[in-house]
């Protein structure tokens, strides 16, 4: 009795169900900055997983997936610069994803493998898409959720309408109504999951709150993307790697036409519709989870 008891403490405090923090230094111009990522799993894994997450959002999103994949991974779910714990950068302009894959790779350096595997949501995807494309790519094999080489114009008019432009908040329910508005599209979730992401998205002010995101990102969004659809084609057609595309049933951001050109184009990826979800499904469903762990765990 007393042997099946300490066995199952060891395996609630191991390294492979805790999370733990860690940073990385980057390099943005003449700016040296922290990034901060959460990591799940053991340390010494040599399959890496780095899951990216979207434009306002933070590495905290992926908590369900990473503990679920955990069993099979080490993976490092990072806070983009500008976002959740990392530092913001000194200029608003560098706020893009080249720059962005800049310091990916020093995350993946520091990880000490040559082979990752990757989930990203939205921009986290962006990222993907343009590292996977590169000669050499470090990634064995990609996810993008809801997002492709094609971004309709009329969903950028519509997140560039609230980025960097949310008001403060008084309470942490007043936050939580917040987000549940601007993120509808992320379906039906628990009211402990909006909670989750609600708290994982702020920042204290005082005696109030504040998201926890730059509002230089939506400046720079607003300005380099415009009001036109976004045509990433050239870049979609130089990845090779096993590609896996999610697209919310409801999105206006990925059009189930883009989706079916993508799986003749480029990597011919496979495609999973998520019913019931926009804009974009946040893994956090033990189903959702199931098809991008079936996905990047096939032989």
């Amino acid at each position: 009795m007393e042997c099946c008891c300490l066995s199952r403490l060891k395996s609630l405090f191991s390294p492979r169900s805790a999370m733990r923090r860690g940073k990385v230094q980057c390099l943005t111009g003449n700016q040296l900055h922290q990034m901060v990522y959460t990591e799940w799993g053991e340390v010494d894994n040599p399959h890496v997983l780095i899951c990216v997450h979207g434009l306002t959002r933070n590495g905290r999103d992926f908590d369900a997936l990473a503990q679920t994949l955990s069993r099979d991974y080490r993976v490092i779910c990072p806070d983009v610069a500008g976002r959740g714990q990392s530092d913001w950068l000194d200029d608003g302009a560098a706020y893009v994803v080249p720059i962005y894959m800049q310091h990916m790779v020093t995350l993946i350096a520091r990880m000490g493998v040559a082979r990752v595997d990757w989930v990203g949501t939205s921009m986290g995807g962006l990222i993907g898409m343009g590292l996977a494309a590169l000669a050499h790519s470090p990634i064995r094999r990609l996810v993008l959720n809801d997002v492709g080489p094609l971004i309709n114009a009329q969903a950028i008019c519509r997140i560039g309408e609230y980025v960097g432009r949310a008001p403060r908040f008084e309470s942490i329910e007043a936050a939580e109504a917040y987000v549940r508005g601007i993120s509808a599209g992320f379906g039906a979730l628990s009211d402990a999951q909006w909670r989750h992401l609600t708290l994982h998205s702020l920042r204290q002010d005082g005696d109030g709150w504040r998201m926890g995101y730059d509002p230089a990102i939506g400046d720079t969004m607003r300005s380099t993307l415009g009001n036109a659809n976004v045509n990433l084609w050239s870049v979609y057609e130089q990845i090779h790697c096993p590609t896996l595309v999610l697209r919310g049933a409801e999105s206006d951001l990925l059009g189930a036409a883009t989706v079916a050109e993508m799986s003749r184009r480029g990597p011919c990826a496979e495609s999973v519709e998520i019913a019931a979800v926009g804009h974009a499904p946040m893994l956090m469903d033990p189903a959702q989870i199931a098809v991008v762990r079936d996905f990047l765990l096939r032989p």
